[in-house]
């Protein structure tokens, strides 16, 4: 017994000239339902769920890896199969020709085949009487891509960088971009990304679009999975009819695209320090010299900061949009920070080569050497220098409050007074 939608036939309110008018509705109710599970030889196992009232609504669950597994078995093609991702294979064309082969044709032939064969059976009076006919929709799809390492560290330490920069870049209009989506007033449903830990240690990082859903996590200590959720095929611009199925696919193929490049270009950020000196350093830009940009500078940081939350605008950034978003950030006054003062931080990123200007307009966006930079800058300054600057052990605590005897802290002296050591006996 499971809910379901049904028609239900009720009186008018007012009467009618025909005595017999019955208004027809769609309505939930809690019925009969029965369920079959199949191995079938095309597709491989599938369920099968199949109502006992009108409408006689019919539900199938199957999985394209069974499909893929029975056709380069059918070829005699060589693999290595963990649960429902394919680790290796002899011929990897004929891995993605046999994916490119699951067709809506082919899922449509199968499932006409087994709705006749337990679907519900009707004379050829009815079949005369009512223009009798099925409609197969999409109403839910998985889409995942995987990333194969023979070792299980260098997935965890990929996975646990993205979290680290997810958390910063991934704002509304990062999210929007990655799903391909725009955003408008009229946008109804989550904008967001969450990390969540579920049973064991097992994190999850959660992408939220409407009722799109991306995630990427740790699978079997072999692969880094990133997958996509399509829940409500209108969120992709697109009708739920299985015939959609080849352009579903090629909507999600760009998102785990860009979700995957997203996280490539989050990852390819390394500590450099030369970076550090060389941007520090003053240049020419014709006849005039443009200062250096320095790690401790607040200004270019939250300039850079507010870029990278910004840095999907198609249209790029224009200093007069730039500077109210960079005092409502961090809640500045307008005479702390004026229009002159920003334009001069761009001038000096742009003669560094971090940010570019876009044709002949006057809007301006982060180069590719900028984004890097960017990243690189903010997170040393959130994750280095702000934990140092502000240690618990750079003044001595109230010897009041002091415990008897602090084992860390003596530690720690002790390590600085090693370190200061050194340093003195090199610039001797």
């Amino acid at each position: 017994m499971e809910m379901g939608s049904t028609f239900q036939s009720r009186m008018p309110r007012l009467p009618t000239a025909d005595r017999d008018y019955r208004i027809i509705g769609r309505v939930p109710s809690r019925y009969l339902h029965y369920y079959f599970y199949i191995r079938d030889r095309v597709i491989g196992p599938l369920s099968m769920c199949i109502g006992t009232y009108r409408p006689f609504q019919t539900t199938y669950f199957l999985n394209g890896h069974h499909f893929i597994e029975i056709e380069l078995r059918r070829q005699g093609v060589a693999f290595r199969k963990d649960d429902n991702a394919f680790l290796s294979t002899s011929d990897p064309k004929a891995l993605q020709a046999a994916a490119d082969n699951l067709s809506a044709a082919t899922i449509e032939k199968r499932l006409n085949y087994w709705t006749w064969l337990l679907g519900p059976k009707f004379s050829e009076k009815d079949r005369k009487a009512v223009n009798l006919q099925r409609d197969y929709s999409i109403h839910q799809i998985e889409y995942c891509r995987n990333f194969i390492c023979k070792r299980h560290f260098p997935i965890h330490r990929i996975f646990q960088h993205f979290c680290e920069m997810g958390r910063l870049r991934l704002a509304a209009d990062q999210v929007a971009y990655l799903f391909g989506v725009r955003l408008t007033k009229r946008l109804r449903g989550k904008l967001h990304s969450v990390l969540e830990k579920l049973d064991h240690g097992h994190h999850v990082m959660r992408i939220y679009c409407k009722n799109l859903v991306g995630r990427m996590y740790e699978k079997f200590s072999t692969f880094l999975r990133v997958e996509v959720y399509v829940n409500r095929m209108k969120d992709l611009g697109l009708n739920k009819g299985l015939k959609n199925l080849e352009a579903l696919r090629q909507k999600v193929i760009g998102i785990t695209d860009r979700f995957a490049g997203f996280e490539a270009q989050s990852l390819n950020v390394h500590v450099e320090f030369p970076l550090f000196q060389k941007i520090a350093l003053s240049v020419m830009s014709g006849k005039t010299k443009i200062a250096g940009i320095k790690i401790h500078d607040t200004r270019m940081m939250r300039l850079m900061e507010v870029l990278l939350h910004g840095g999907t605008q198609l249209n790029g950034w224009r200093s007069p949009a730039i500077h109210p978003a960079i005092l409502g950030t961090f809640g500045l006054a307008a005479g702390s920070y004026t229009l002159t003062q920003l334009r001069y931080d761009q001038r000096k990123m742009k003669a560094h080569g971090l940010l570019e200007r876009i044709g002949r307009s006057y809007r301006y966006r982060l180069s590719d050497k900028g984004t890097k930079a960017a990243l690189l800058f903010i997170l040393f300054h959130k994750r280095v220098c702000g934990p140092l600057a502000n240690s618990l052990f750079h003044h001595r605590p109230d010897e009041a409050l002091k415990p008897p005897v602090s084992k860390i802290e003596t530690a720690y002296y002790k390590a600085d007074h090693a370190i200061q050591h050194v340093l003195d006996l090199l610039a001797a």
